[in-house]
């Protein structure tokens, strides 16, 4: 996907047309592109990237998952990133924490690996401020 001489709006159209992402996988926020849930899945099947998760932290009111993703480039190499997800009060209106900080650190990883964070785009699970609009 990555290719420095393609314009970032090109990038994004070749990561979701190599993602089979339809419109209902984006939204435009007032200044970032969200992909949601399925979005981010249809990613991680389409780049085949192996996500194993870590419970750093689990209370009542505060939980903290690490994400490691490993995914084959075009050259065979294998990438690592690290990342974590995490949900509190202040930050989740859920109060199921520990399923909300898994789905942000998959969304993160994900992400990070496939460097569509340098393209503007945010997976919908990272906050609960990002909500559908215009």
């Amino acid at each position: 996907m990555e290719n420095k001489t393609m314009t970032k709006a090109d990038q994004l159209k070749a990561l979701y047309q190599e993602c089979g992402l339809v419109q209902e996988d984006v939204h435009r926020h007032k200044h970032y592109i969200i992909i949601t849930r399925t979005g981010i899945e249809k990613i991680q099947f389409a780049k085949r990237i192996d996500v194993k998760f870590e419970v750093v932290q689990c209370a009542p009111e505060y939980a903290a998952i690490k994400a490691v993703g490993t995914m084959k480039d075009n050259n065979g190499n294998v990438e690592v990133v690290e990342t974590f997800g995490s949900a509190y009060p202040k930050n989740c209106q859920n109060n199921y924490y520990l399923e909300m900080a898994e789905k942000r650190a998959l969304s993160r990883v994900v992400l990070k690996m496939t460097k569509a964070y340098s393209l503007g785009v945010f997976g919908e699970d990272e906050a609960d401020d990002f909500r559908r609009q215009g």
